[in-house]
């Protein structure tokens, strides 16, 4: 059957399209934009950290020797002077540690998050309210002021005779924007004609191609790859431009270099990660258990008629050894991940049993990855 010579070029032109479409959507598969991948330099937040007391708990507080200084000073500043030798042991207060922080960018009057943990042996802060404290950062000034009511997601209860409940963590809890920001960190984000772009991982392979892709994208020479993490870019100088222009840069998508091959293992839990470009050479493995049993069955001793001999119960040991069948698995040159698996699940290795396997294929020099033991 023959086509007309205008719906062949039609036909032609649709396959070129589709094939088209499928490369743009294989090629958008793998893509990441650049802002999931890398930050940018001097952009980043602060730590806080202060001291201050919890106040109207219900008998939960530490009564602690400093709690009581602290309850001194903070009515001292307040004019009232305890006489001397009184203690105030108030199981109502409890002394806690406060720390938050401060996003970049933030200005005077905004609100943040904190976090409040007991600092002695106060049992819960449920109910309790914050006072006033000062939070600081590494350099000693304060840039923060929290205050405000506890959000304890723990509780706990008691009986007469010592049993107890405690369901989550009550010494601890959050005050959602229960501290305003004081002062004001300065970032060198608006200063030179160039920033900086530090990957999350580094990778060689995914600097030179993000430094690619800003040239192709702006032009020769906007990029360059200074090591494994960081690329420089121009940007313009007026704080403004910059804005729109880091806008437009975190946007781009490009395709990321690979991850190394890699296993990572948690001999603890058993946990075990293969990264899928983990290869083993040619190498026979075979693993088996070994089970040894001893049952002991007790039996009475019955000495035999006008002896003189005594009745005993002695042991009668029954010695087994089991030896399970496993079989041995080849793997042939370039044994990719899910043969692994595959070859690994018919032998019925348990995780530690994995393990172990892995460690003797390093050993043998057979498994072509970085094995992780942590």
């Amino acid at each position: 059957m023959k086509f007309p010579k205008m719906k062949v070029q039609v036909i032609k032109a649709l396959g070129v399209m589709l094939l088209w479409i499928i490369y743009l959507f294989s090629a958008a598969a793998n893509a990441e934009r650049i802002k999931d991948v890398a930050t940018i330099k001097g952009v980043r937040s602060n730590q806080l950290v202060g001291y201050g007391l919890v106040v109207g708990l219900d008998g939960t507080g530490d009564g602690a020797k400093f709690t009581a200084q602290s309850i001194k000073s903070m009515l001292s500043a307040h004019g009232i002077k305890l006489p001397d030798g009184v203690d105030p042991n108030s199981k109502n207060v409890a002394a806690v540690m406060v720390h938050a922080d401060l996003p970049p960018f933030a200005k005077i009057g905004q609100r943040i998050d904190v976090t409040v943990a007991t600092l002695g042996s106060a049992k819960s802060l449920r109910g309790g309210s914050l006072l006033l404290t000062p939070l600081k950062g590494i350099d000693g000034n304060i840039y923060a002021i929290a205050q405000g009511n506890m959000v304890v997601g723990g509780f706990g209860a008691g009986g007469s005779d010592g049993s107890k409940i405690t369901v989550n963590v009550p010494s601890s809890g959050r005050i959602p924007s229960g501290a305003s920001v004081e002062r004001v960190v300065e970032s060198p984000f608006a200063s030179g004609d160039r920033l900086t772009l530090n990957l999350n991982s580094a990778d060689f392979t995914t600097a030179k191609r993000l430094a690619e892709k800003v040239n192709n994208t702006l032009g020769p020479d906007t990029a360059k790859a200074v090591d494994a993490v960081s690329i420089e870019v121009l940007a313009p100088k007026n704080v403004d431009q910059r804005v729109s222009f880091i806008s437009f840069l975190e946007n781009l998508e490009f395709n990321p270099g690979e991850a190394p091959a890699k296993i990572i293992v948690n001999a603890r839990t058993g946990t075990i990660v293969i990264g899928s470009h983990v290869t083993v050479m040619p190498a026979a493995v075979t693993h088996g258990s070994l089970t040894v049993t001893i049952t002991s069955t007790p039996v009475v001793s019955q000495p035999n008629s006008f002896s003189e001999g005594e009745t005993t119960v002695v042991n009668d040991s029954d010695v087994k050894i089991e030896q399970k069948a496993s079989p041995m698995f080849l793997f042939g040159p370039g044994v990719r991940l899910d043969e692994i698996v595959q070859a690994v699940n018919q032998v019925g290795a348990a995780p530690g049993d994995l393990i172990a396997i892995l460690e003797a294929l390093k050993q043998a020099g057979a498994l072509r990855a970085e094995l992780i033991i942590i």
